[in-house]
């Protein structure tokens, strides 16, 4: 039985949860600082989630811990269910070994994949607004109507794609496609 303890800034100490894990019996712990944010790394826990093998319990002292979300920690979860590693929470007193707690991990999955689903309705309903306002999404255009102009001025001059990528500190299918467009307005001879 291994643990797993981390915490968020280094302002914060492992000792209550070293302690909680000590008193429930675990032997090794492996400890992390690391951020809360979402996309920050968690090498630690990484390299000993790749460590674990079938029949191998892992403990934490709240389910938080583990994961960056709970999208990250189901995932987690699930992939220890799948490689046969048996996780403990102390503070939910969540065990998988037992169907109680597979039965916890499921719903957890569940609620999960409905914040999977909300953000996901919540972002489509954001793009929605905003193309009928009008708004312009997607990565800024690269060449703006100066920018257009330019690649007509130079394409009129007899410069090549490469020279006005050069010149403008654009990439070549950019030049193309200003020119394709430039075209199909009739601002530029086919």
């Amino acid at each position: 039985m291994v643990g797993y303890a981390r915490v968020s800034t280094g302002h914060q100490d492992h000792e209550s949860q070293l302690a909680a894990l000590a008193a429930a019996g675990v032997g090794e712990v492996v400890t992390e600082t690391a951020s809360g944010a979402a996309e920050a790394a968690r090498p630690v826990r990484d390299a000993l989630l790749a460590e674990l093998r079938p029949g191998d319990v892992l403990t934490v002292w709240r389910l938080d811990r583990l994961g960056r979300s709970m999208a990250d920690t189901v995932r987690v979860v699930d992939d220890l269910a799948r490689r046969g590693v048996h996780l403990r929470s102390l503070t939910e007193h969540i065990d998988t070994g037992t169907a109680a707690g597979r039965m916890v991990t499921a719903l957890l999955a569940g609620l999960a994949e409905m914040e999977r689903e909300a953000i996901a309705s919540r972002t489509a309903a954001g793009l929605a607004a905003a193309r009928r306002r009008g708004a312009r999404l997607g990565r800024p255009p690269a060449l703006d109507r100066a920018g257009h102009q330019a690649v007509a001025d130079l394409t009129h001059a007899g410069r090549t794609a490469g020279e006005i990528a050069s010149a403008l500190g654009v990439s070549r299918s950019t030049v193309t496609r200003a020119r394709r467009a430039l075209r199909e307005r009739g601002d530029l001879a086919a």
